[in-house]
């Protein structure tokens, strides 16, 4: 597999499917993890993720070049999630609430309950407070948490400079910081 992005990116621009498949496999985890980032749902990532894909195949004559087939790839992929995520959004917000504690935890052994309680407690705050963020710091926050992205990447992906990302990233983990030492989560 010594054959580059940019060879199999041409390849599949003369029509070669199989060369698709390839970049398909080589950025499938990558792309997954950036949509399950934007929408917090396995099926929804997914099925974003495809839809990427064939975006990406079908827009493949309009890559420039200027840079990485997987920021490209990306970069379409983050779009699709962020509109399936309006979308979602707005549909749950007018038809369905998610019932109050929902979410069971299985206890690991060990564990005394007063312990599964607590990081229980800590994971609901958690998830409120970046729910709280500005959709731009929280998605910069997320990509970057996700690991599988560097910083020049998530500025491709979002449209914005190296240095606003690592101001966005801080600055939301600042807020973070700081809202769960005002809950009596000053450990964190």
């Amino acid at each position: 597999m010594g054959v580059s992005d940019s060879e199999l990116v041409e390849l599949a621009r003369r029509g070669d499917h199989a060369a698709f498949g390839i970049l398909v496999d080589r950025h499938r985890t990558a792309v997954l993890r950036a949509t399950m980032a934007a929408l917090r749902s396995p099926e929804d990532a997914e099925e974003v993720a495809q839809e990427a894909f064939v975006a990406a195949y079908r827009y493949l004559g309009n890559f420039r070049e200027d840079a990485s087939f997987k920021t490209w790839l990306l970069s379409i992929a983050w779009r699709k999630a962020l509109t399936r995520r309006r979308s979602v959004k707005v549909l749950l917000q007018r038809f369905v609430s998610p019932p109050a504690g929902a979410e069971w935890q299985v206890p690991s052994p060990g564990r005394t309950q007063e312990q599964v309680v607590i990081d229980g407690e800590l994971r609901r705050h958690l998830k409120q407070q970046i729910a709280g963020l500005s959709p731009k710091l929280r998605d910069a926050m997320l990509l970057a948490a996700a690991g599988e992205y560097n910083y020049e990447e998530i500025g491709s992906m979002l449209g914005i400079p190296l240095g606003t990302v690592k101001w966005r990233v801080a600055e939301a983990r600042r807020r973070l910081k700081s809202r769960l030492a005002q809950l009596g989560y000053g450990h964190v």
